[in-house]
């Protein structure tokens, strides 16, 4: 009798909560509808946080950085979040992705995300689902794309004493524009709680506020007497010889600097290979090569050779003009000012000992690498065949131009007979690729939760560092786990640019339409489809390496069937409704992680790499934002970590993948 009660007591509870749900949702704001489904703009939401929203808190839930986080000031508490809108396929409604982590036991998720975004999240379905601590909900905020009268479109919920004209006055646009906007036909009838979109011209409220933690009492302002005293002091004790033999020293080392750069401009150590075109006995050139004129030996990045300790040592060039050859089509306006050391053949044979297959590291896309030891340095250097100029030429141009922690750096390149050679730093760990799958036959111990995080963190710096912060921006076409490199801190580096391309602006963002290149399973739908290689291209497949990370398993399955990993996973979490509920997820969870992971962290880089592997590109995120979302989800690791308490086992090698 007792459980049929419990039972009773449990459906009325369930009943309560789904009527309470639809009861609120009928007056729920709804989201802007449009059609242009390829529409990415950037858009604003006003929210007012409660005491316990801190700053971290509403970071995690919007999925932002500080600097995407301004105040409105004026003695409100409102801030203002800036987030990339689109126009959801499907849906046909402006929306923005972020996740939500259940922090009590209490009610509906509906009601709870309700509650804590205060109306601008969009809950289209699983609205009266009982709350669970800890568990993580992926869900959408409402945000809105300007028809183009105005810059950004703000999202604001309707609260007790606002009117049109108030918004107007608060925000500095006119009552006409928001009553345009919101097609609001008389502006003394409106409603709290619905949603309503403010047009901007600019970027709303100040800079968040740093405090500053210092707790020493400010010491008192000086008077004007003590501040004209302090002067008239320090003047009179300054002894005149002491000015002119200042002004003398300094005008020296003007002089001394002029003439040492007018030096090293004429015959200093920042010189390349002088001479003639490469000839033999009848006076022609013997292969398609010439050597690069005038070539420095400076790299932007740091390695150059003028004289630094440590750094490599200036080849000797006159011993062997005819191996520094490089394809005439390249020229010396490909290196622009940043440009890589020239070796000779015989440095690079050397150093590989031969190109002996015990220095052998593997066959890449275009070529063989293998380890070398030159000058000291470890190397790792390519060895292509002149039929692959084209992808040299790449490689080159990109590795010259941009230089980034996460990236891997181009030291030199040399050239002989029908053979191309590049020279890069050496990644003691090998790829990403031999450390997730099948690791231990490789020599390796598999890679614990932090260390794939961080990883992950390195990888993703590095995309988004060519894609928004060079001028011109890249797309790398060929991003999956064998060309990460792990150097021996196990931090990653980006390796393989022969594929990479620049992206020409246009109407609808950055693209390249060119042929299809690259490796299946990381490949994007669109690309496949139209040639179309975009920075969320490269997006589609980093999402593809993360859920390599989640599940140990290859981009594509080794089967009969040759399915793609994508498909596997997308699947699995169509049953993980969240990070309580994912027993279909955790079937495909990499078993060398024996459960030593937090699993709402485990939830969230999943549901980042399904936003990442998105059929349609605009609902993809930038790299910036996967940035944003792989920093919170690595702190949020890290504190878990912090609450084992010391357990070897995971603790174990974690410092190193920090």
């Amino acid at each position: 009798m007792g459980r049929h009660k419990a039972s009773i007591l449990i459906v009325l509870h369930l009943l309560l909560l789904k009527f309470q749900a639809f009861a609120a949702a009928e007056n729920y704001p709804s989201p802007l509808n449009c059609t242009d489904t390829t529409r990415l703009c950037t858009s604003f939401l006003a929210f007012k946080p409660s005491p316990q929203q801190t700053l971290p808190v509403i970071l995690s839930m919007f999925d932002v950085l500080q600097e995407d986080v301004t105040v409105e000031g004026n003695g409100r508490d409102y801030v203002f979040i800036k987030k990339n809108c689109s126009c959801a396929l499907g849906l046909r409604k402006y929306l923005s992705n972020t996740t939500f982590t259940v922090r009590e036991n209490n009610g509906s998720v509906y009601g709870l995300v309700r509650e804590s975004y205060d109306g601008l999240a969009y809950f289209p379905s699983n609205i009266t689902r009982a709350a669970k601590m800890g568990s993580v909900v992926s869900l959408r905020l409402m945000c809105g794309c300007s028809s183009g009268l105005w810059n950004y479109l703000m999202s604001y919920v309707m609260q007790e004493g606002d009117s049109v004209g108030s918004l107007a006055s608060r925000f500095g646009v006119s009552m006409d524009s928001i009553e345009s906007v919101n097609e609001i036909a008389n502006p003394d009838n409106v409603t709290v709680g619905a949603l309503y979109y403010i047009p901007l011209n600019s970027v709303p409220g100040e800079p968040y506020p740093v405090k500053n933690d210092t707790t020493a009492s400010p010491a008192p302002a000086p008077s004007v007497d003590d501040i004209v005293g302090d002067q008239v002091n320090k003047k009179s004790h300054i002894p005149y010889w002491w000015i002119i033999g200042s002004l003398a020293v300094g005008l020296a080392l003007i002089i001394v600097a002029v003439l040492l750069f007018v030096c090293l401009r004429s015959s200093g150590c920042c010189r390349g290979s002088q001479g003639s075109q490469a000839k033999d006995s009848d006076g022609k050139s013997p292969h398609k090569f010439h050597i690069l004129r005038n070539t420095s030996f400076c790299c932007a990045s740091g390695r150059s050779v003028c004289g630094k300790s440590g750094d490599f040592q200036r080849p000797n060039v006159e011993s062997s003009n005819r191996h520094m050859n490089i394809p005439t089509v390249i020229g010396t306006d490909v290196f622009e000012v940043e440009k890589p050391l020239v070796f000779t053949y015989e440095d690079i044979l050397s150093a590989t000992d031969g190109f002996s297959e015990s220095n052998l590291l593997g066959h890449g896309t275009y070529g063989s690498v293998y380890y070398g030891l030159l000058q000291d340095q470890e190397v790792a250097v390519k060895k292509m065949t002149a039929t692959k100029t084209k992808e040299f030429m790449a490689e080159v141009k990109v590795l010259c131009k941009v230089h980034h922690t996460n990236l891997v750096e181009l030291i030199g390149y040399t050239a002989s007979g029908e053979e191309l050679f590049l020279i890069y730093e050496y990644a003691q760990k090998g790829s990403l690729r031999s450390h997730l799958h099948d690791p231990q036959n490789k020599g390796h111990t598999s890679l614990s939760w932090i260390m794939r995080l961080q990883i992950a963190l390195d990888a993703a710096r590095g995309l988004e560092y060519i894609h928004e912060h060079t001028k011109p921006h890249y797309v790398h076409r060929d991003i999956k786990t064998s060309n990460i490199l792990l150097d021996g801190s196990f931090r990653a580096k980006i390796s393989d640019f022969g594929l990479a391309k620049l992206v020409a602006t246009a109407n609808d963002g950055e693209e390249s339409v060119t042929r299809v290149v690259g490796t299946y399973g990381y490949l994007a739908p669109e690309y496949m489809r139209d040639g179309l290689a975009t920075t969320k291209s490269d997006v589609f497949a980093f999402g593809v390496v993360l859920f390599e990370m989640v599940s140990g398993k290859e981009a594509m399955t080794r089967s009969a069937e040759r399915r793609s990993l994508v498909s596997i996973m997308v699947a699995a979490m169509r049953n993980s409704p969240d990070s309580m509920t994912m027993a279909s997820l955790k079937d495909h969870v990499d078993p060398n992680f024996m459960d030593l992971y937090p699993h709402d962290c485990l939830f969230k880089l999943a549901i980042l790499a399904k936003q990442c592997v998105e059929e349609d590109p605009i609902l993809r995120p930038d790299m910036k934002q996967v940035v944003i979302s792989l920093s919170q989800i690595l702190l949020s690791s890290v504190e878990w970590e912090a609450t084992l308490a010391g357990n070897s086992q995971v603790f174990s090698g974690l410092v190193q993948g920090r």
